[in-house]
């Protein structure tokens, strides 16, 4: 007989269902006071009270006061889709270069992501004292080695898995699952922008092609739409700007002003559609920028000076026209930077197009040849990227981060000339506003392996750039599926060693 029918043919409370209501009932307490006790209820794990912005739903990106002061305004993201061997950049590991060619001790029948790891290799390329700050920089970044002195360098990164997808995931939004709001997206969610007539987030893809993982690096997962990257880049512009011929001017604004009024009339009609509100003021952007997108994105204004300095003057052959295509991307990030753009994600490297390694950093099979291409690509315009930066003046108010999904193994892959995944040790560095100058923090240990010496995680790295930001990454939160949401998840601390 079924004790809980549908149609109660008894009264509304017996003995049987009050004894299975309270058993219920004091079980949820007891969850709920164990849970308070770990601190894991929505108030935050923090104790602390949770802050989410108070959003106009027809004004998304209107500027929004930070939670204490600021050191930085904009940020500009430098992603190097492929994973991005610090052991043949800005890791040096003399102990390295001192076993080359023996196996690794303790490891030496290690397998890893594609296989079996063969002996402890030194990098192709020689490692030389860069600056006054003597920081070792393999040959293959001269230009970027050149700056080391405006350098912050964390080399004691550590990842949570060994594939690109779910990596790139990690980096870009703190969790390695799709449908999670990326950094930008949070960033802007939190701020706002202070120009109105761009996006407040704008990705730029590699002149290749898309990163693995796609559009979920610039994705608001399930923050509102309104926070999501706009995407384009100085080889594809944003499509559909254009007013079409037939039109006039004159007719293409009288047709703007008269639907601006009709929105209004029905805005006061409808004063609580939100949603209505969002998408006027998504149309209302793309309006403001038929007028500003072109010309931020016309590069033809640019100086020969200052061409030559990013390499965008280059060509000839497939390295320079690489790498032309690619620094015309960085003076598109540096004009929207100085635009007000609040948060710029460049990319350097595209999936697979070609095969594996041919058009980013996943050296596997042929480390010498792969990266004596992506070198020379990355190198120049982005050393370039940072010298204009800084002569503008616009490095004092700008936190610049380069980063990449992991890292690479200190040794080769057993039959191969190239290095493995390796999510246990990487390096990556910021610039700019807040942080120290010719700085390293942490370490690896001898060979490059892993982060042994103050690890630093990819929420660390997230909540530094928050704070740089005058967020607190520990209030700044959603309410999503009966969960106050937070970039960190329920970890991360600041990199307070890193700060200036």
């Amino acid at each position: 007989m079924n004790e809980f029918p549908l149609i109660p043919t008894r009264g509304l409370m017996d003995r049987r269902r009050f004894l299975g209501d309270t058993g219920m009932g004091l079980g949820a307490i007891a969850l709920t006071h164990l849970l308070a006790r770990q601190g894991l209820l929505a108030a935050s794990v923090s104790g602390k009270e949770p802050i989410r912005p108070a959003i106009d739903a027809g004004r998304p990106y209107a500027p929004r006061d930070a939670h204490f002061e600021a050191r930085a305004k904009n940020v500009l993201v430098i992603f190097c889709s492929g994973a991005c061997s610090q052991l043949d950049t800005f890791d040096y590991k003399p102990e390295l270069i001192r076993r080359h060619g023996e196996p690794m001790p303790g490891k030496e029948k290690l397998i890893t992501f594609q296989g079996e790891q063969g002996a402890l290799t030194k990098s192709p390329w020689e490692f030389r004292p860069r600056g006054k700050s003597g920081k070792m920089i393999s040959d293959l970044l001269p230009h970027l080695g050149a700056l080391a002195d405006e350098m912050c360098f964390i080399h004691s990164m550590k990842g949570k898995t060994n594939t690109h997808g779910p990596g790139e995931n990690y980096m870009s939004t703190g969790y390695t699952l799709d449908g999670f709001p990326s950094v930008g997206s949070w960033i802007t969610y939190a701020l706002g922008s202070v120009d109105q007539s761009l996006p407040a987030y704008v990705a730029i893809p590699d002149p290749r092609g898309k990163p693995q993982n796609s559009v979920n690096n610039w994705a608001p997962g399930f923050l509102p739409a309104s926070f999501q990257g706009t995407e384009f880049n100085a080889t594809h512009a944003i499509r559909n700007l254009a007013r079409p011929a037939a039109i006039t001017a004159d007719g293409d604004k009288a047709t703007g002003s008269f639907l601006r009024r009709l929105n209004e009339i029905h805005a006061e009609r409808y004063p609580g559609d939100t949603q209505l509100a969002a998408r006027i003021a998504s149309y209302e952007l793309a309006a403001r920028m038929q007028l500003t997108i072109p010309e931020v994105a016309d590069l033809s204004s640019e100086p020969a000076h200052i061409l030559r300095l990013y390499g965008a003057d280059e060509g000839g052959s497939k390295i320079n026209d690489l790498r032309a295509a690619y620094a015309k991307n960085c003076i598109l990030a540096r004009r929207l930077v100085e635009k007000g753009v609040r948060f710029v994600q460049l990319f350097n490297g595209a999936y697979q197009t070609g095969g594996e390694g041919t058009s980013n950093w996943d050296g596997h099979k042929d480390i010498l040849g792969q990266y004596s291409v992506h070198g020379p690509v990355l190198d120049k315009p982005t050393a370039g990227l940072l010298i204009d930066l800084k002569q503008r003046g616009l490095l004092e108010n700008t936190l610049v981060v380069w980063c990449t999904e992991f890292g690479r193994m200190p040794t080769f892959q057993k039959g191969a000339k190239g290095r493995d995944h390796n999510p246990d040790g990487f390096t990556c560095w910021m610039a700019g506003a807040g942080v120290k100058k010719g700085f390293s923090h942490g370490a690896t240990d001898e060979f490059g392996y892993k982060s042994v010496h103050d690890v630093v995680t990819v929420h660390d790295l997230h909540a530094t750039i928050l704070h740089l930001l005058g967020l607190d990454h520990e209030r700044l939160t959603f309410y999503h599926n009966g969960i106050e949401r937070r970039l960190t998840d329920v970890e991360g601390e600041v990199v307070r060693d890193i700060l200036a």
